[in-house]
């Protein structure tokens, strides 16, 4: 490990510069849950973070614990862990949402499900970020009920497969190369036995990808049209059928990924507190307490997480929970920002450090959807944690 970390370290000394605590009143005071780019500067910012990707990639930082197969050093998930804890050490790029989503979700799961021809094809190039992938999971009928979705996939006489549908909330569909759609293949049998998963070109002929504006006047968001693509056999993800566990391989790694978020701009309204310039009242002072409290209950959790996965096992309940977690930091920070700033939340002051909480307190109601409802999750862990009854179904 010393070996490792030493390598680790004049790699990065050698691309970036070693991260600064800014001064209060320093840099950006950005906050922003979801960033308001127009599609210029999300593929201008892509390109910048795949820059960084590729060179980490083939230093051998890129896929730590992937077999040299894929590119990666064969090595425990704990030299990961450690090489990330040395990086954000540095001043390098920050991921947006479709990194993760191409190397530590997309990837593993054709590297799972997909064919010898399909792993060689994307699993080296997701990872090296070479390609970008999305889900193509969430549609407007089906909720969060990711079984019931209604986007079809038939299959034509000369084998190849034409895909009709809507999805929508698709992060990064305009920079995606490639998307992984689920697909009802099948309607005469029980709604999670009639899936089917396939890899989609975002260039593909019939495929229309719109915008969604969010209310913090951004765009993160798309819909996905899918009119008549036609795709070959090849792309296919998974048996005819199976598309449910393939989804689930997906989401299992999302959920599991998630126990981080919001913990950057919750330490921010802790700095925030401190440099208000004027006195906290004993409200003010309850609610700080409080965020900085259930921030290190989602880092200790994260931290159990983590042990687990290092120690070789499959991570209990802290993982099921993680998100929940998640999304109440995010909700209590807001919660934070508001009582503190009162009217600078809304109209700009001027001052460093407080209008740009309006994007956070616009934007983190977004996660209690994203990846899953706190509803659904709230069933997941009463119904496959806690072994309570399940939820009546139709």
């Amino acid at each position: 490990m010393d070996a490792f970390l030493t390598d680790a370290r004049a790699w990065l000394d050698d691309v970036a510069t070693p991260r600064t605590a800014n001064a209060w009143g320093e840099g950006s005071d950005s906050v922003a849950v979801f960033e308001s780019w127009t599609a210029e500067q999300e593929r201008a910012e892509t390109d910048r973070i795949r820059a960084y990707e590729q060179a980490k990639f083939d230093a051998g930082f890129g896929a730590i614990t992937w077999s040299s197969e894929f590119g990666g050093r064969d090595l425990p998930v704990a030299y990961l862990l450690a090489f990330r804890r040395l990086e954000s050490e540095y001043d390098v790029p920050r991921r947006t949402e479709m990194f993760p989503v191409t190397q530590q979700l997309i990837a593993p799961t054709i590297a799972q499900w997909g064919t010898p021809e399909q792993q060689a094809t994307y699993v080296r190039a997701m990872l090296r970020t070479d390609l970008i992938a999305c889900q193509l999971f969430s549609e407007t009928e089906a909720g969060s009920d990711l079984a019931a979705v209604r986007t079809k996939a038939v299959q034509q006489d000369d084998g190849t497969w034409r895909l009709d549908g809507h999805k929508v909330w698709t992060s990064g569909a305009l920079v995606a190369d490639h998307g992984v759609a689920v697909t009802r293949t099948d309607a005469t049998v029980a709604k999670h036995a009639g899936l089917t998963v396939f890899i989609v070109p975002m260039d593909a002929e019939g495929v229309t990808i719109r915008p969604i504006r969010q209310m913090t006047g951004g765009a993160s968001f798309n819909e996905v049209y899918l009119d008549g693509v036609v795709l070959g056999d090849e792309h296919r993800l998974g048996p005819v059928g199976q598309g449910w566990k393939v989804a689930l391989t997906v989401l299992a790694s999302e959920r599991l990924d998630s126990g981080s978020l919001g913990l950057e701009n919750a330490d921010q309204a802790v700095e925030l507190a401190r440099n208000l310039g004027r006195e906290l009242d004993a409200v003010e002072r309850d609610q700080v307490a409080d965020l900085v409290t259930r921030s290190y209950v989602q880092r200790l959790t994260g931290m159990r997480v983590a042990a687990a996965i290092v120690s070789g096992q499959d991570p209990g309940p802290e993982a099921s929970a993680g998100k929940l977690l998640a999304t109440d930091t995010m909700a209590r920070t807001s919660e934070v920002a508001r009582a503190l700033l009162g009217p600078e939340l809304t109209a700009d002051s001027g001052r460093w450090g407080t209008w740009a909480w309006g994007e956070h307190v616009l934007g983190a109601p977004g996660y209690r959807i994203a990846g899953g409802t706190d509803e659904i999750q709230h069933n997941i862990i009463a119904e496959r944690v806690l072994g309570l009854p399940r939820e009546p179904r139709a």
